[in-house]
């Protein structure tokens, strides 16, 4: 009867011992990568490509190397980031050693600060008023010679109108910022 019992020996349990570790390292790993965090969880892990586009198109003025810095510094953390620039605490320079992977625009890296967001606006090969098909209105502000019509400046509660009201406040946005470097041209070449 007892040759019946089942009976445990050293190499079942470590055979058990092992399958329990691998099982139990792949249910924690499995829990952090997919917390949806997107945090980095190593050293000279590349940050999310489409944060670094979004801090970037919100401030063209940083490099794409200082953005990638700060997201690793700071885990992924967009707001992070946002929040240190509007602070006015600006982004550090990252260390000569620190070589970012670059997987988002393959010309602007190594492009200087400058160069880069007029390489940007160059290769799209569009300016504000071909991109907003603004032409037509620009054909019209021209005939008129500068005679504004007034604007409605009240919040309206129709979806459509405030949609409307806002490209339109656009437009002349654009159009007057326009005007202003026509101007300011014309003034710097006499």
């Amino acid at each position: 009867m007892h040759d019946d019992e089942p009976s445990l020996n050293i190499p079942s349990l470590l055979t058990l011992a092992v399958v329990s570790y691998f099982v139990l390292r792949w249910f924690f790993n499995r829990d952090e990568s997919s917390s949806g965090s997107g945090r980095p969880r190593g050293r000279g892990n590349a940050v999310d490509p489409a944060q670094v586009e979004q801090i970037s198109q919100m401030f063209p003025q940083l490099s794409t190397r200082e953005i990638m810095w700060d997201l690793q510094r700071n885990g992924g953390s967009v707001a992070a980031t946002t929040e240190r620039i509007l602070t006015g605490r600006g982004l550090e320079t990252p260390p000569p050693s620190f070589q970012p992977q670059i997987t988002t625009l393959p010309g602007n890296a190594s492009a200087t600060q400058a160069t880069s967001t007029a390489s940007t606006s160059k290769e799209n090969g569009q300016d504000l008023i071909s991109r907003y098909n603004l032409s037509g209105k620009l054909a019209a502000e021209s005939a008129e010679s500068g005679e504004s019509s007034p604007s409605s400046s009240a919040w309206s509660q129709n979806k459509d109108e405030r949609q409307r009201l806002l490209q339109k406040r656009r437009d002349d946005m654009i159009l007057a910022a326009r005007k202003k470097m026509m101007e300011k041209n014309q003034s710097s070449a006499q």
